[in-house]
């Protein structure tokens, strides 16, 4: 405990005296590699930079993937950095979740002697640009790519409340009973029943920042037609405005199980607290969180599929393969 608290106390608190032009370069190159191996090397790689730019408007900070562009990586000065890490990495603008086998007195005595002296920091300014978006898209947009991509594959994301919405739970259950496990919908109709795709994945993105996002993808076996996979996506997601009791509560199950075996883990533990303490200004919410979990109905999912699933709120992504 004591190096982690000296490590991180050094990072937050004497990191930036430190900081030259070489060392800054240095850090540069390491993330545009890191870039390059994860998003632009890799086939599909840049499905989540291209999605983004679909779902969110120009000046909300997730029109952008969090990596940037190569183009702002090679703008960032020295300057840029210590202003950003000088404004957010600071007391007033952190959490420190510590877990595990501690005593009480003596963590507080330690974490007061490492961090004490770092000053708290100025207030911290909005975010830049405007994170706040209707929920509905307002239509159906598209993006049809050829690359160099070994099958065909189909995203469909819809835009879906906040993380901190209290309707939030209900996105997630939908997402599970979307596409968790083999007996999900996804799975067991697109691959096993129609055999019209090889994987399928769904996923909802939990931002807090105007809109959180719901995406399904099904990848294709050679020669597979777009469209058709369009379709059977569609057809699933609108399909969940008729969902039975026995699926949610499978769903429901799920998501709950999900939620314990990360309790399980002493670091998973730390990082609950943390976001719970940073986005709702409440630790004690993670002791509630599974009641929540457990709250949501047929009538919810229903309501999900109908107001946020449908055509006037998608973004369809299309990978051909191709030269």
């Amino acid at each position: 405990m004591e190096l982690a608290l000296y490590l991180e106390s050094d990072r937050m608190g004497w990191m930036l005296p430190a900081l030259t032009q070489e060392t800054l370069d240095n850090q540069r190159d390491v993330v545009k590699n890191e870039k390059r191996q994860r998003y632009d090397n890799q086939p599909y790689g840049d499905w989540n930079e291209r999605l983004l730019a679909m779902v969110y408007p120009p000046r909300h900070p997730y029109h952008h993937t969090v990596i940037g562009s190569m183009a702002d990586l090679d703008a960032a000065t020295l300057e840029d950095v210590v202003g950003f890490f000088g404004t957010y990495y600071v007391p007033n603008n952190a959490v420190l979740s510590l877990a595990g086998d501690l005593v009480p007195e003596r963590t507080l005595e330690a974490v007061e002697r490492w961090f004490g002296a770092i000053p708290k920091g100025a207030p911290i300014p909005p975010l830049p640009g405007n994170a706040e978006v209707p929920l509905l898209m307002g239509e159906t947009v598209r993006d049809r790519v050829q690359a160099d991509v070994p099958l065909p594959r189909v995203i469909v994301a819809c835009r879906v409340p906040a993380f901190v919405d209290v309707e939030f739970h209900a996105v997630e259950v939908a997402g599970a009973l979307l596409g968790s496990g083999r007996a999900s919908r996804l799975y067991r109709t697109l691959v096993r029943d129609r055999r019209v795709a090889k994987d399928v994945m769904a996923y909802v993105f939990p931002l807090i920042t105007g809109a959180s996002m719901l995406l399904v993808w099904a990848t294709g076996y050679p020669g597979a037609d777009l469209a058709t996979l369009e379709g059977a996506l569609v057809d699933q997601l609108e399909g969940l405005a008729s969902v039975s009791e026995e699926e949610v509560k499978r769903a429901v199950a799920l998501t709950d199980t999900r939620f314990v075996r990360m309790l399980e883990e002493v670091s998973e533990r730390a990082d609950l607290f943390s976001m719970f303490t940073l986005f709702f200004d409440d630790p004690d919410r993670l002791n509630h969180e599974m009641d929540r979990i457990r709250s949501v109905t047929p009538a919810d999912i229903r309501g999900v599929a109908e107001r946020w699933l449908g055509p006037d709120n998608r973004a369809v992504l299309a990978y051909e393969p191709g030269p």
